[in-house]
This record gives structure tokens, C-alpha cells and sequence, in this order.
């Protein structure tokens, strides 16, 4: 997910306020890892690094990547970065049905 597109990491870093302590990775794996069977799909691999425009990014070979900085966001945020790049595992483009889809995914939590 851009930190420009929809999420600007600029932008987002102002509005969200970070948490005092990260959340340990393997909470936030186990937060993928559940999603992921929620939505049906399977990570080849589950990467978390710093990147600097980014909150994460899917690759075609199914490689998910997450910014450290995400481990220091609420609850929901995350949330909603981990199922947008679970949701490019099943369709790797921005069009209607990813965005229909990932609504109804949001909205039903």
C-alpha cells in the first residue's frame, strides 16, 4: 500500500497517533496469518523492514512486505494495510472488484 495513494505515510503518520510501544512481530505475523486464512489466500512469505514510502507492498510471486513503522500503529490501521495487501494476493490490481471487496472485508469487523 502507497503512503501516497490512499494512505500517504506522511499523511497518516499526522493523523494516526503511533503507539508508545510496537506491537512484537509475532503478533503482527499472527494478525496476517489470520487474515490470510480468513480471505483464503497464502503468503509465500511474510517480510517486516523499514521501508520509506510505503506501508507495505505485495509482489507477484506472493512475497508480502510490511514497514516497521507498522508495528507502531493502532489497531485498525494495520488492519486495513494487512487486508489491502492480502486482498493482491487474490487480485493485483486497484480496480472495482478490490475495492468492493475490500469494504466488505473492513466493514465487516
Amino acid at each position: 500500500m502507497r503512503r501516497g495513494v490512499t494512505k500517504r505515510k506522511e499523511a497518516t503518520e499526522s493523523a494516526w497517533q503511533p503507539l508508545e510501544e510496537a506491537v512484537p512481530v509475532d503478533v503482527f505475523r499472527a494478525e496476517v496469518l489470520a487474515w490470510a486464512e480468513r480471505l483464503g489466500v497464502t503468503p509465500r512469505e511474510i517480510r517486516i523492514q523499514p521501508m520509506k514510502r510505503k506501508w507495505a507492498s505485495c509482489s507477484s510471486r506472493g512475497r508480502l512486505t510490511f514497514d516497521t513503522a507498522l508495528l507502531h500503529q493502532p489497531a485498525e490501521f494495520r488492519r486495513e494495510v494487512i487486508v489491502h495487501e492480502l486482498l493482491h494476493l487474490k487480485i493485483p490490481n486497484h480496480g472495482k472488484l478490490f475495492k468492493a471487496l475490500l469494504r466488505a472485508h473492513l466493514a465487516r469487523d
